[in-house]
């Protein structure tokens, strides 16, 4: 079976992983502490500024905060650390951004008011 493309891969001592196996990475951490309806979207094409978001719902506060614990010391150990964090304090929408990939944690309400889903319609989604 070929590994595949998003895979951690291990150059000169130091392991590596791509936007797309980032952005996976976090998706299954997500789903690790019970995310609901998560997805991501490829929106390397409608926009310059980043190439995935990651988008998911949590069902109260803790699960939110859990869930932005969780990706950010998972991805730490890979080498990968945040640019910033918005939202934590409040725990309604959490926004983890890590460049390439943005990291967008809501409660139900949130999420339907926001709806990026629609807002990004044009983007494909990533299996994972």
């Amino acid at each position: 079976m070929k590994e595949p493309v998003h895979s951690v891969k291990h150059f000169g001592g130091v392991n590596t992983i791509d936007s797309k196996g980032v952005a996976v990475e976090c998706a299954k951490i997500a789903d690790k502490k019970k995310a609901q309806n998560i997805i991501i979207l490829d929106i390397s094409k409608l926009t310059s500024v980043t190439r995935y978001f990651v988008i998911c719902t949590g069902i109260n506060e803790r699960q939110l905060y859990t869930i932005a614990d969780e990706v950010e010391k998972e991805l730490k150990k890979l080498s990968i650390k945040k640019f910033g964090i918005e939202g934590y304090r409040e725990a309604k929408w959490i926004l983890i951004d890590y460049g390439d990939v943005i990291v967008h944690l809501f409660d139900k309400e949130m999420r339907s008011y926001y709806d990026l889903e629609l807002l990004w319609g044009d983007a494909p989604k990533v299996k994972w």
